[in-house]
């Protein structure tokens, strides 16, 4: 089942992340808000506040793995991405239930 298409099933945080992980030129995308993101985030991610996603830079081709804090955000990013072109946007839920390792403060990228 290509991963890409997944419609109707949403993936979790762990499993997000280890798909993340294992494709080359993924980004794993935070669409939390700036102090959200600071207060607790995955390691690598890159932070994009829903509102600011007309901002996103990427090349159309490239995989975007979203999430947010529950998953309701990264699923309207994942529909607004797709509307813009972005195909391999997936939405991988939120962090509330994520059991990973969480780095806090703002040390990861912004922006994409």
């Amino acid at each position: 089942m290509p991963l890409f298409h997944r419609e109707t099933k949403r993936m979790d945080l762990e499993e997000g992340v280890r798909a993340a992980e294992l494709t080359p030129g993924a980004v794993l995308l935070d669409v939390r808000t700036r102090q959200e993101y600071g207060e607790g985030h995955v390691p690598g991610s890159v932070n994009l506040p829903l509102d600011e996603l007309e901002g996103l830079s990427y090349e159309k081709d490239t995989p975007l793995f979203v999430y947010c804090r529950s998953g309701a955000r990264s699923g309207r990013a994942v529909e607004a991405l797709k509307k813009r072109g972005y195909e391999k946007a997936v939405n991988i839920g939120g962090v509330m239930g994520y059991k990973g390792k969480l780095e806090r403060g703002t040390g990861g990228e912004s922006r994409g």
